[in-house]
């Protein structure tokens, strides 16, 4: 019963806690643009970028992060992994190629830009040891 009951609580925290980051751009833009909030653009090489693999430690799956985001942002992560156990979907690597076209054409990782709903970026950045708070502060400074 006491591991029952553990199980229940660790499924339910993690459930709370966990961001919703779009598997589609085009979800992400309409959401943007319905509940009129930035959207955060991600282009990370997850499985192969260390600072990308900092980022999403230090700051994307941080609790402060985690709880302004959901209240203040829609997220889009355009990855671009290398490792054949992380492909993506044909049509979903496509996608991030033509956003990668349009928003990072020098392939920079991390780039972190900030979107307005037309899809004009308000600012952009990468990593940062910085604490989650700072980082918020650094993204806010661009709306």
């Amino acid at each position: 019963m006491k591991y029952l009951l553990a199980s229940v609580v660790l499924f339910f925290s993690v459930g709370v806690s966990a961001q919703d980051w779009k598997q589609d751009y085009s979800e992400a833009l309409e959401k943007a643009t319905k509940e009129n909030k930035p959207l955060i653009l991600v282009f990370s090489g997850s499985d192969w970028c260390p600072p990308c693999k900092r980022l999403d430690k230090n700051i994307w799956t941080s609790e402060k992060f985690i709880q302004f985001s959901s209240e203040r942002y829609v997220l889009y992560k355009a990855d671009f992994p290398r490792k054949k156990i992380n492909k993506l979907p044909q049509e979903q690597l496509d996608q991030n190629k033509r956003l990668a076209e349009r928003f990072n054409p020098k392939g920079h990782y991390p780039l972190v830009l900030v979107l307005d709903k037309s899809e004009q970026v308000l600012g952009s950045t990468g990593y940062q040891k910085i604490s989650p708070e700072a980082y918020i502060a650094v993204l806010n400074s661009f709306l």
